[in-house]
Parts: structure tokens; C-alpha cells; sequence
């Protein structure tokens, strides 16, 4: 049976725009009949992955995603650097030899087609004449790859590197550079690896429609953060002010703006497949518990990055109950299902989520073997705590 571990966190932030939606405002969500402040799944795993501390902790495992490294790998080519310089934005000396920017397109851009859809084959011999036949003589019709466009060497997709690949395609780079050819179907066909060492695509998954055996299941399962409690989204108006304007013709700002923002107290749940994790990482154990701890240390201290300039609106979790077992995983958010209104919030989230837990396991029976508080509110518990618990 697959060993699980839950994370129910909460998290409490000042005046903000953490996660703004296509108008600028904080995303919301109705819950309950009450409109609620919310920090989308996406953008948290996308803070966690991409800080300082996630990448310390877990450096020279963690993948890239992008649609651009058929751009990079044609960059490393005609320059002579290396492609893993390159993508680190490093600029050392020359490291291979220099490839003609023709060439160079050509070979980056069957390198980068091994990772996108198997329709890239067909669409790459229509570009290479630049016609398709048609039933009716004389029509002519030039298709572009739905791909990797051979001219800008951009996907329409992202894809989800490993290092591992990124090394590979970085090894293959130096040979055909080396040995000014073009990457033959046996080097194409080593790119895309089983091996997998980056804990970012074997926590949070992938999917390579050309290549489903290399598709990745997440292990890793994040909520949107949703507040307790019913919220506003207020507005702010603000002016700017013209150093040099002496008030001389106009008394005006220079600049008159507006930003939306609100507060809350945030309830977020993390589910991981200790299990599958393990497995996406072939079974290093070791690897594994450095990427349960970095993760659930960048849960409870990491933000999302938006508006932190306007705001200063960085906060560490204020309460984390972690739980460990084998029985199906349940989230706690029923307790909030009925927005707070009560004077200490932090208090009341704290005492409803653990009576909706107490109720839970008097129907249900255990819903965990064990698990680990810290509470910050009251200075009981350690993150430290939590984070040996999770890897035990």
C-alpha cells in the first residue's frame, strides 16, 4: 500500500496581491456562499520550486521548463559554449566547436522535436519542401509545425526537462560539435531517459505526448490556499510624484495608478504519495527524504513573489499539523466550510481544524498512523520537528 503524507498549513498575510488574475485582482473562490482570498496551486508549487531554498537544498536535481531549449541548444552550438553555462546564465569561454548558424538550426531543432509530439515528424518533412499534396492538381499549401517552429526553434508546448536529459543533450552537443555532424537516430533516440534524478518533475509530474513511457505521475498533490474567512478585496490609489516638478505650471502627480489587494488567514493542504515518490525517483530513499524536507520547509516559509515589492507581504506558516499512513488521504478545508468571523482567527482556525479531525476519525476511524504539530501561535512545537517526522 502507498504510504501518504498530509500537510494541512496555515498561513496568515498582511495587506497583498500574491496571485493576481487577468485584471490585476487578488484570485478569489466562493466557498461556503462566502467569497474567499486564493492563492492557485500553481503559483504555490511555482514559489516553492523556484526558491532559494528548494534550490539549495536539492541542487544539481532539479529539472527545466521551458519551450526554448531548442533556442539554447542552437545558442550553445554557433557560440562554442556549453549548453549547461547557457542555461545557468554563465558565460564562459568556449568549450566545443563553433557550428555555422545553419547547421546549427537544423541540428538544434531535431534535438529539441525528440521532446514534443510524434505529429513533428510528418509536419518536418512538409517544412523541408514546403508543400503538401493536395486532391486538387495544382494546389499547394505550406504547413507549420504545431511543434518546434524550425525558424524560431520555439515549441508551442513547455516541456519538462530532467537534468538528467539536459546532460545528455549537453554530452551530444559536444560530440556532433566536435565531430561537425548531425545527431544521428541512435544518439536522438538516448535523449529521452528514464534515469530520474529531479525531484521537481517526480514531485509535481509531466506529460510527453510523444513519448508516454516517459510521462511522470505527480507525487505530489497542492490545494489552492483558501482564506477561513470572508473577504473583501479593497482598492488602493496611489500617486507618484515628480521629483523635478516645482509646481510651476502643473500641481499634479506624475503618475496616478490604482492596485487591488486584500488580507487573510489562508488554510492549505498538501498530500504527498511518500510511495510514488520514492518510485519516480528510482528508489533513492536518501534523495527522496531531501526533497520531503525541502518541500515541506518551502511550504512553511515560502510566499509567492506577487506584489512583494508594493506589499513587503512575506510570512511563514503559523500552524502545521503533518500526518503520516497508509489510509486514504482526506483534506481538512470541511472546517472552514462555514467562513470564521470570530475576533482571534488564528485561534479559531487552529481549535476548528482539529475538532473537524476528532469528528472525522470518531466516524471514520484513524485517519493517520501517526503525525507532528508545530504551533507557532502558541510557541509549541518545531519546524525541525516536522521535517524529521516527514523523512522518519
Amino acid at each position: 500500500m502507498s504510504e501518504f503524507i498530509q500537510l494541512h498549513i496555515l498561513a496568515s498575510y498582511p495587506p497583498s496581491n500574491l496571485n493576481r488574475d487577468d485584471l490585476g485582482r487578488p484570485k478569489t473562490a466562493v466557498m461556503g456562499g462566502t467569497q474567499r482570498l486564493r492563492v492557485s496551486s500553481q503559483s504555490l508549487k511555482r514559489a516553492w520550486r523556484e526558491s532559494e531554498l528548494f534550490e539549495e537544498a536539492l541542487a544539481g536535481h532539479i529539472g527545466i521548463r521551458t519551450k526554448e531549449m531548442g533556442v539554447k541548444i542552437k545558442d550553445a552550438l554557433i557560440s562554442g559554449m556549453s549548453l549547461e553555462n547557457l542555461l545557468s546564465g554563465q558565460t564562459i569561454s568556449q568549450a566545443q566547436t563553433i557550428i555555422p548558424e545553419k547547421e546549427a538550426k537544423l541540428w538544434a531543432w531535431k534535438i529539441a522535436a525528440v521532446f514534443v509530439d510524434k505529429t513533428a515528424k510528418k509536419d518536418s518533412k512538409i517544412e523541408e519542401t514546403g508543400k503538401e499534396d493536395n486532391e486538387d492538381k495544382g494546389k499547394k499549401s505550406k504547413k507549420k509545425s504545431s511543434n518546434v517552429d524550425k525558424e524560431t526553434l520555439k515549441g508551442e508546448q513547455l516541456v519538462f526537462y530532467s537534468n538528467n536529459e539536459i546532460s545528455a543533450i549537453h554530452d551530444l552537443i559536444n560530440v556532433i560539435s566536435n565531430e561537425r555532424r548531425e545527431p544521428n537516430k541512435d544518439e536522438l533516440s538516448k535523449l529521452l531517459r528514464e534515469d530520474l534524478t529531479s525531484v521537481d518533475i517526480a514531485m509535481f509530474g509531466r506529460m510527453l505526448a510523444n513519448a508516454p513511457k516517459n510521462n511522470i505521475e505527480a507525487a505530489v498533490q497542492v490545494s489552492h490556499a483558501i482564506t477561513v474567512h470572508k473577504v473583501a478585496v479593497e482598492d488602493d490609489y496611489f500617486t507618484a510624484v515628480d521629483d523635478l516638478n516645482k509646481n510651476e505650471e502643473n500641481a499634479g502627480a506624475g503618475h496616478i495608478g490604482e492596485t487591488e489587494f486584500a488580507s487573510g488567514l489562508f488554510y492549505n493542504y498538501v498530500c504527498i504519495n511518500h510511495t510514488l515518490l520514492e518510485q519516480n525517483l528510482g528508489g533513492d530513499q536518501e534523495l527522496g527524504n531531501k526533497a520531503l524536507q525541502a518541500l515541506v520547509e518551502a511550504a512553511a516559509k515560502v510566499a509567492p513573489t506577487g506584489k512583494q515589492n508594493s506589499f513587503a507581504s512575506r510570512a511563514y506558516a503559523s500552524y502545521i499539523l503533518a500526518e503520516k499512513g497508509t489510509q486514504q488521504p482526506r483534506s481538512l478545508s470541511v472546517a472552514f466550510l462555514k467562513a470564521l468571523n470570530g475576533k482571534d482567527l488564528l485561534d479559531e482556525s487552529i481549535s476548528a481544524l482539529k475538532a473537524t479531525n476528532e469528528k472525522m476519525e470518531s466516524v471514520y476511524g484513524k485517519c493517520s498512523e501517526s503525525n507532528c504539530e508545530m504551533n507557532a501561535h502558541t510557541g509549541e512545537g518545531t519546524l525541525s520537528k516536522v521535517l524529521d517526522f516527514v523523512k522518519a
